[in-house]
């Protein structure tokens, strides 16, 4: 009798292993389950007052391989597309913030702001890391890294609590701001510790080959942003039908992301420009990022989910990680909320700008996951040694265990900061 027991359970596990094989590989199997698990854990989520997109994290961390999930999810290369658009639709609604009016309204407030927060949070950043015993170039990389916020939480958090007015205006102007500058510093800090590093161990990379390449980047992502704009208003301005725009629309920012990747150019920075291009020519075309909005929802479903595929729970193994991590993690939270309060004070910004504003800096996602894997894969660390190289990996490792946290408790903290900053109610 246990030997028919042992083998139907056998004939059991080997065709839900040929299931699970057959599958896992397809896309849009892998998309079905990624939305269906993160508008059941969403809607837990809210039950529990928390951001529906903690819920989506949550369902990918769940699915991700990095806890041996049941089924097999081989997804990251194959749904980077969801990932890219949900980017580019973010950018676009931020850039739509970007008109002549609000930004000759809050513009020399915002920047202040700006060069506090990033000024601030890294130098503490690179102090905290370096007085732990973390190598001083590194630190300052680290610390440069620590700037970079994510727009992605925020947006969907705006657009979930429906969320206008004064306090929503200077969150999204610093954060589109934010992005620009955390690029530039990273990329001077780069060229700093890469002449350093190069040195040491007998590379001649040139110096100012980074810096040149991080406004080369931001500048050419401007001017493509404001052709694409161009174009995208000049084809719809006279269109009602919204079948008609949202197809315009999305044909140029699918070939705007596109023509990144081989320009090695920033698609969050173009389509910004886009966005502000486009409410700059007319207040009609805010109407684009209406239509838009429709398709956000599974989008940002399945954008959120992914990204908690990618977050390895490995990482509390490691008692070093945990340590530099958890500084890392406050330490950056310190001079976010320190440097945007001593920056509207400077500014001489409201009370709920100053109080609120700064939590909303804490989500930290993509950007600064991508800056350290281009630390990872540089010429410099490739010629270092293998202390270097082992440095390198330590920070990629840091990074992680920040987002790991920050997307977890930035979206949460972030919500109740911008229902107090907008004064809504629960």
């Amino acid at each position: 009798m246990s030997t028919i027991v042992s083998n139907v359970y056998l004939i059991f596990i080997n065709a839900l292993n040929y299931f699970r094989d057959a599958v896992s590989q397809h896309i849009l199997f892998a998309i079905g389950i990624l939305l269906i698990a993160g508008y059941i854990l969403g809607k837990v989520a809210e039950k529990l007052h928390l951001p529906i997109i903690t819920g989506y994290i949550i369902s990918g961390i769940l699915l991700g391989e990095s806890i041996g999930a049941v089924i097999e999810l081989k997804m990251v290369q194959s749904l980077r597309p969801i990932t890219e658009v949900a980017l580019g639709l973010i950018a676009l609604v931020i850039g739509g913030e970007f008109s002549k009016a609000k930004l000759r309204a809050i513009g020399k407030e915002v920047v202040i702001i700006t060069l506090f927060q990033i000024g601030i949070t890294f130098i503490l950043v690179s102090l905290a890391l370096n007085l732990l015993g973390f190598m001083f170039e590194f630190s300052l990389l680290l610390g440069a890294i620590a700037t970079a916020t994510a727009p992605a939480a925020t947006v969907a958090i705006v657009q979930n609590l429906r969320a206008r007015g004064k306090f929503i205006d200077y969150l999204y102007s610093l954060v589109a701001l934010d992005d620009a500058g955390s690029v530039i510093l990273f990329g001077m800090v780069f060229a700093f510790v890469g002449t350093i590093v190069s040195k040491a161990h007998g590379t001649s990379i040139a110096s100012g080959i980074m810096i040149t390449n991080a406004f080369l980047e931001i500048l050419l992502s401007l001017i493509i942003g404001f052709i694409g704009g161009y174009i995208l208003h000049k084809v719809t301005y006279k269109k009602h039908n919204k079948s008609e725009i949202m197809i315009m629309s999305l044909g140029i920012i699918f070939i705007i992301i596109g023509l990144a990747h081989p320009l090695h150019i920033s698609p969050l920075l173009t389509n910004m420009m886009v966005g502000a291009t486009l409410v700059n020519f007319s207040p009609k075309n805010q109407r684009i990022s209406r239509i838009l909005e429709t398709l956000t929802p599974p989008i940002y479903a399945a954008f959120f989910a992914i990204a908690g595929t990618e977050l390895q729970l490995g990482i509390f193994a490691n008692p070093q990680i945990l340590l530099l991590g958890i500084v890392f993690v406050i330490i950056r939270m310190i001079g976010k909320y320190s440097g945007v309060y001593l920056g509207a004070l400077k500014s001489k910004s409201n009370i709920k700008i100053r109080n609120y504003l700064g939590i909303c800096m804490f989500p930290q996602a993509g950007v600064a996951i991508g800056l350290v894997l281009m630390i990872q894969a540089s010429p410099i660390i490739a010629q270092a040694n293998i202390q270097i190289q082992n440095l390198a990996i330590t920070m990629v490792n840091i990074v992680i265990f920040s987002v790991f946290i920050n997307e977890l408790l930035g979206p949460v903290l972030s919500k109740w900061a911008i229902i107090k900053g907008s004064e809504l109610s629960e």
